[in-house]
């Protein structure tokens, strides 16, 4: 062992050398970067301090030096790839570098005397999250993220493509001042002064990955305070290590009663009993070389783990300024050498080698150490790291051999087309995205329809194109678009802009106008993900609007209840006659000791104390507004029992607003222009309030039902029954009795069909399009297409999707799920949501009720996102040929069910004994790939729930979003199916089976994997083939799969630009 100390490798200054904080090793070997409290990063050539006792060196010392910080620098750290270096600062900021090429553009500073620098490093990304000071730095092993932790308690996760803050995790109570990365890439651990270590376990983000996608990841996977009970709090960093083959983590300030120490952390268990002894005061950095060793030479011999163990090598220093050494296979330490530096040591670094290291130090110096092969032995392959961190579920996916020349012009097209999204995210996140016109989300080459409406029936917010490519034409907008999309506020802002004020003397004034009121929008990204504005309003925000955190428990309601959230929960109390004013407050505090609410009534002068009420007896007098039915014997032996809608005696239902769009508004009637007329279309029907005229109470007067448009009416009828629910569209009325019959008109008010009788009361009545959807009491769901006049299917029972598969076995009647809501799509598939949160879908060629959506893909898979834009946005258009338009298929049913299953768990606080649940199974053996095989499983279920709705943009979205992660987790049979299936070569070998044949006859013809056309799910087969490829291309261990594909397709022949398809990279 012998150490170099160059005078020349410092940070001076002119009174005094700053203090160097940190310093780091490039992955080549050639660079060492150094930061200080001079606020400088110099990167210095390692070559130059080997040589420094050889006087005849001439080459360059310091390569470069930057200065975009105004403070101290605390770390610095090369990124894997050697692409980029970040370094984090007090003034609360990351920079972000990037080496370009050629020689720098500018020399030394005037004055200076800096030697002028030899590489261009110039800053890439500020990043700004912090309230307080950096820390420490740390990329993961494979450069996909970037992790910053500071004084401010909080540890920010960059994107380490885009640099996009991912999360911010605030878990920790005290400063945070280290952390370390799991070389596996499943962990990475963060040190803080609230005396505890955190493991985090993540799944690394692909590079078009936004904060919305990352809401499930970065999750706390263990928190170890035992050996840091006692530590002191005096020391200025925290900095652990992990060791090379992943199985330890060496902690730094760690006690061992009183003396300092380095523990020894076991992977898995997160314990350990080894704790490294031999510094007289705290421990501050700790350091595993990264490579392994072994006593003897590999290179003469061949190597036998089980003969010849390897070991690792540590290095620890701290305020005590001594170095120590250590071996694992040693219990002493190999070396420990004091008075290195005159004040503490604040960072080690070492060489990719293994064999040198690197010491920064507060008396401004930094310190070369380097070691002889005898002292800490022959450093073994390579493979020997990746076969010890494969047993934790690392590998070298994609870094595969070459197949050849077309494998490798594959890759290089699919890497293409994946950085021009990143450059595209990157310039969104910037603010530098321009406006584009309205996108046209089903590629039909057609006008959206009105944004208030949704294709399954269900209103809502307005929905937004789901971010998809497509091939649009951009020409000159004619006047009717530049029309629709001024600002309808212009007119009224300008109005009070003009306004005139008089004022107190009689002077006339111009009123001022605040500027924030005058409906500007910044250019910068908006923190809102669904945005009400229009398309083509600058790039979309992915940010979430809210981070759902499954670990704590749902509130509901607040303090007070319902009541309180109505009324609030501060109103005084009244004053009672002949009771003090304070005797109240006394009493109610008094019942609120023990943490019950007191009851209270709400009156108009204040609160006053429930009064005590003795039971009713006897037979209560039934309310007027409650009429009985006669009971249907249908019910009497049916296994469901719905409740029936109460008799109301006035029911109206308004369709319409002021969005008119090419001359038909959101109800389909045609309007006279295109001007923003209101239209608003009324259907009421008025129930009997009174005694009938006859007399005789078995003769009632009739229901009235009227239909107004524009408060003029368009048609009334009567009917002998009282009317229980009411819907209508573009294309016909409907309403349903008491008595189970429902009606049906024309628009204009024309019977539609006769009388359809059910056999029992209808509880609920929802339209789409042409579709009708009728659920009675007994739990039959009826669809009729009303202008063909028939149905799809028979009456379907909701018996199956009631648990009554579980209740049925019991003796009693027992509470089942209840439906929250029932819809239709387009295509007349009922869509139905239950209190439990589950989501279900009817298929009429299969004839059974499928699930859609369920707890098990929001607690176990990555991919769960109640609000991601890309998909939750979807926005049906319409196709316009041949005379007829048709809307898109059931665009929004998927993201519609799991945000109703996120509301509906949340909401009964099931998520946190799930999300423990999950969190247990991780931690057992034989569940390394449960997080893997439950997102896939996910997306599978979302693939074949979009192809069964004939979710056209869903679906190209999942299955982009499924090969990649196929390509990533390296899954060759699974690929190799998708592509055949995508041929059109799945289901070879059926041609004989009559059964089979018939029926993937039944089913939609492109509906299936099997069929035989060119389309799948409305695509194209060659786009969709081409777009996988494309996204599988970069994976070399799967071109052996892809590259017979991709030649067939002519993809590595093609010139870049020449089409879309490198932009399908979806994250």
């Amino acid at each position: 062992m012998r150490y170099i100390r160059p005078v020349w490798l410092t940070h001076s200054g002119e009174k005094k050398d700053f203090e160097v904080y940190s310093c780091h090793v490039s992955p080549d070997g050639t660079r060492l970067v150094t930061a200080a409290g001079d606020g400088f990063v110099r990167i210095w050539s390692t070559e130059a301090i080997y040589s420094a006792a050889d006087p005849s060196y001439s080459k360059p010392r310091q390569l470069a030096y930057m200065n975009y910080h105004s403070g101290t620098i605390h770390s610095v750290r090369f990124a894997g790839n050697g692409k980029y270096l970040a370094s984090g600062a007090d003034d609360k900021i990351v920079c972000v570098y990037q080496l370009e090429p050629g020689p720098p553009s500018h020399s030394g500073g005037f004055g200076s005397n800096e030697a002028p620098p030899v590489e261009s490093w110039k800053i890439f990304r500020r990043l700004i999250g912090h309230e307080n000071d950096v820390q420490d730095l740390g990329w993961s092993y494979d450069s996909s993220i970037l992790v910053s932790v500071g004084l401010d308690s909080k540890v920010v996760v960059w994107s380490g493509h885009t640099f996009e803050k991912l999360k911010t995790l605030v878990s920790h109570q005290s400063h945070v001042k280290g952390l370390t990365f799991d070389p596996a890439n499943k962990y990475f651990a963060t040190a803080s002064d609230d005396r505890t270590i955190k493991i985090w376990r993540f799944t690394s983000p692909g590079p078009n990955s936004s904060a919305h996608d990352q809401m499930n990841n970065f999750t706390l996977e263990k928190t170890i305070s035992a050996p840091f009970v006692a530590s002191p709090l005096t020391t200025y960093f925290r900095r652990c290590s992990w060791s090379p083959d992943g199985n330890h983590i060496a902690a730094a300030n760690a006690v061992n009663g009183p003396v300092s120490s380095v523990a020894i952390i076991n992977r898995g268990t997160w314990d350990g009993d080894i704790n490294l002894i031999g510094h007289e005061a705290p421990v501050e950095v700790c350091a595993f070389s990264p490579r392994l060793f072994s006593r003897y030479d590999t290179v003469k011999s061949s190597f036998d783990p089980k003969v010849n163990p390897v070991h690792t090598v540590i290095a620890c220093a701290g305020q005590d300024k001594a170095l120590s050494v250590w071996i694992t296979t040693n219990p002493r330490p190999l070396v420990i050498a004091q008075d290195m530096s005159v004040k503490s040591i604040t960072d080690l670094a070492w060489t990719p080698d293994g064999k040198s290291l690197f010491l920064s130090t507060l008396d401004g110096t930094v310190i070369a150490v380097m070691f002889e092969t005898s002292e800490i032995g022959y450093e073994v392959s390579l493979d020997e790291n990746e076969r010890a961190l494969a047993k934790f579920g690392a590998g070298r996916r994609g870094a595969g051999i070459i197949e050849g020349t077309d494998g490798l012009l594959l890759e290089e097209r699919s890497r293409q087309g994946e950085m021009r999204g990143v450059e595209g995210r990157m310039g969104a996140l910037m603010g530098d995205a321009i406006p584009h016109p309205p996108a046209l989300t089903n590629g039909n080459g057609s006008s959206p329809i009105p944004a208030g409406m949704l294709t399954n029936g269900a209103g809502g917010p307005p929905n937004l194109p789901n971010g998809q490519s497509h091939d649009q034409d951009v020409g000159k907008p004619d006047e009717q678009a530049s029309k629709a999309k001024e600002d309808p506020n212009a007119a009224k802002l300008e109005r009070l802009k003009n306004r005139v004020t008089i004022t107190k003397d009689g002077k006339k004034r111009i009123a001022p106008l605040l500027v924030s009121s005058a409906g500007t929008e910044s250019s910068l990204p908006r923190p809102q993900l669904m945005a009400s504005s229009n398309a083509g309003q600058g790039a979309q925000n992915d940010q979430p609007q809210t981070i759902l955190d499954l670990s704590k428990p749902f509130d509901g309601l607040p303090k007070g209840g319902l009541s309180s959230l109505l009324l609030g929960n501060k109103r005084r109390f009244a004053r009672l006659e002949g009771v003090e004013d304070d005797h109240i407050d006394k009493n109610i505090a008094i019942a609120s000791q023990d943490g019950a609410i007191p009851i209270v009534s709400n009156t108009p002068n204040g609160l006053i104390p429930a009064k005590t009420v003795a039971a009713p007896a006897g037979q209560q007098q039934t309310p007027d507004f409650i009429r009985p039915a006669v009971t249907n014997p249908s019910l009497t032996v049916s296994q469901i029992r719905l409740a029936v809608p109460k008799i109301r005696s006035h029911i109206v239902r308004s369709f319409g607003g002021s969005s008119v769009t090419n001359g038909t508004n959101v109800n389909g009637y045609d309007s006279p222009d295109n001007s923003n007329t209101p239209m608003e279309i009324m259907i009421e029907a008025r129930n009997p309030t009174q005694l009938p005229a006859s007399g005789r109470t078995q003769d009632p007067d009739p229901c009235r039902i009227i239909v107004t448009k524009r408060g003029q009416p368009v048609f009334q009828d009567y009917l002998s029954k009282n009317a229980l629910l009411v819907t209508g569209n573009k294309d016909f009325w409907a309403v349903a009795c008491e008595d189970g019959s429902v009606y049906a008109w024309t628009p204009v008010g024309r019977r539609l069909i006769n009388a359809l009788v059910l056999e029992s009361q209808p509880v609920v009545l929802e339209c789409q399009d042409q579709w009708l959807l009728c659920i009675t009491a007994a739990g039959l769901c009826y669809v009729w297409n009303m202008k063909s006049l028939s149905s799809p299917h028979p009456p379907v029972s909701l018996a199956p999707i009631l648990d009554i598969a579980v209740h049925s076995l019991q003796d009693h009647p027992t509470k089942a799920p209840a439906i929250t809501g029932a819809r239709l799509n387009s295509e007349g598939r009922i869509v139905v949501t239950l209190t439990n949160g589950e989501g279900y879908a009817y298929s009429p060629t299969m004839y059974v009720w499928q699930r859609l959506s369920e707890l098990w893909w929001m607690v176990g898979s990555q991919y769960w996102n109640s609000t991601d834009s890309s998909v939750g946005n979807l926005r049906s258009t319409t196709a316009l040929g041949n005379g007829t338009s048709s809307s898109n298929v059931s665009a929004g049913v998927i993201p519609f069910l799991e945000r109703t299953t996120t509301n509906e768990v949340l909401a009964r606080g099931r998520a946190q004994f799930l999300n423990r649940l999950v969190k247990q199974l991780l931690s057992r053996e034989g569940f390394e790939g449960f997080e893997s095989g439950v997102s896939i499983a996910h997306l599978e279920n979302r693939i074949a729930a979009a192809m069964m709705l004939g979710a056209k943009d869903e679906f190209q979205v999942y299955l982009y979003m499924y090969a990649k992660r196929l390509g990533v987790e390296g899954l060759k049979m699974k690929v190799e199916e998708l592509l055949r299936g995508l041929l059109g070569g799945i289901s070879e070998g059926v041609d004989g089976d009559e059964e089979v044949q018939t029926a993937l006859a039944n089913a939609p013809e492109d509906r299936h994997w099997g069929n035989k056309t060119d389309l799948l799910c409305g695509w194209p087969r060659s786009k969709l083939l081409k777009d996988v490829i494309l996204i599988l291309g970069k994976n070399r261990d799967l071109q052996r799969i892809t590259v017979p594909y991709a030649k067939v397709l002519g993809v590595v022949d093609e010139v870049e630009g020449t089409g879309a398809d490198g932009d399908a990279m979806i994250s």
